[in-house]
C-alpha cells in the first residue's frame, strides 16, 4: 500500500518554484494521476516523479488565470500574504483570511 503525506494542504498559496505562477491548492492526489501523454509532455530532464503528492490549483499569472497540476517536488510555499485572484476560487472558498483560503464545505 502507498503511504504518502501531502506537504500542502487545501485552500493553501503556493508557488511553482521554476515557472512564474502561484495558486490556490484544491484538490490532491497521493501520486502522479493525469495522463501518460501530459506526463510525457515535460521535458525527460525536468520531469518529475510520479510517486509524490500532485495538486490541482487554481492558477494565475501575468498574463491569465488557469487550472494548474504540479508535482509537490516543484512547489513552494507562498508567504507574501496576497491573495490570488482566480475567478473561481469564490466557488470552493471562503474569504482570503491569515494567508489562506477556508473551505466553504466540510470534507469526510
Amino acid at each position: 500500500m502507498l503511504r504518502t503525506r501531502a506537504k500542502y494542504h487545501l485552500g493553501q498559496v503556493v508557488r511553482h518554484k521554476k515557472h512564474p505562477f502561484r495558486g490556490v491548492i484544491f484538490d490532491v492526489d497521493p501520486e502522479f494521476a493525469n495522463t501518460e501523454e501530459w506526463y510525457q509532455s515535460i521535458p525527460e530532464d525536468s520531469r518529475p516523479a510520479k510517486e509524490q503528492p500532485y495538486y490541482h490549483l487554481l492558477a494565475e499569472n501575468d498574463q491569465s488565470y488557469y487550472v494548474a497540476y504540479v508535482s509537490e517536488q516543484n512547489l513552494v510555499a507562498d508567504y507574501s500574504g496576497e491573495p490570488v485572484g482566480h475567478p473561481d476560487i469564490a466557488d470552493l472558498f471562503g474569504p482570503f483570511t491569515d494567508g489562506a483560503y477556508p473551505l466553504h464545505f466540510q470534507l469526510n
